[in-house]
Order: structure tokens, then sequence, then C-alpha cells
């Protein structure tokens, strides 16, 4: 009877592991320039405050630190830099001349 037990147990775990294998798999990423990016480039980060508020503040920003889903970021508030993760999706290419670039066109 407990060699049952125990066997049902294994079983119940083994189904577990087989219906999450799926999400193990790696998703591909949502923004297709994350790898545009490069440390030390400067930035927009797109900010809202709350996730309700329509209103969207421009902060620059520059590139520290990438990773597969998120880009850190060092921003300056008051007086002083500090780093933040956030998502790619909420930043812009800065960029100062428009001749220069040409990812700059296509992203305006």
């Amino acid at each position: 009877m407990k060699l049952f037990q125990v066997l049902l147990v294994v079983l119940v775990l083994v189904l577990n592991l087989f219906m999450a294998f799926p999400s193990w798999a790696k998703t591909p990423s949502l923004v297709n320039d994350v790898d545009d990016f490069q440390v030390g480039q400067k930035v927009i980060w797109l900010y809202k405050a709350r996730a309700d508020f329509d209103e969207v503040h421009k902060i620059p920003a520059e590139v520290v630190k990438l990773s597969e889903k998120q880009v850190q970021i060092k921003i300056r508030k008051n007086n002083e830099f500090i780093n933040r993760w956030v998502n790619p999706n909420k930043l812009e290419k800065f960029c100062q001349d428009k001749r220069k670039f040409k990812d700059c066109e296509e992203n305006s």
C-alpha cells in the first residue's frame, strides 16, 4: 500500500513537470531591437508615474547593463545618479543629429 502511494506521488510530480515543460522554453522577446542597445548609449526613458496615468515623462538616461528581458539605465534624480531596471519597450534611442543616425529616422 505504501509503495502505491509513493508511485502515485511520483506519477503526479512527473505529470506536473511534463505539463510545465513548454513554459520552460525560451520565449522570444517582445522587442526586436533589444540587441540594438549598447552600454553607454544615451536613451530616453518613457516613464509613467502610475499605470493608470496617461501622462508619459521623457527622462534622459544612459544604458548601464543589458540582460535578456531588461535594461539597466542610469538617471539623474535630485542631483544624484541612480540605476533602474526597465523594460526595453519603454526606451527610445536618443539622437542629437538625425543625419548621422539612420535608426532615428525609423523610430521617429
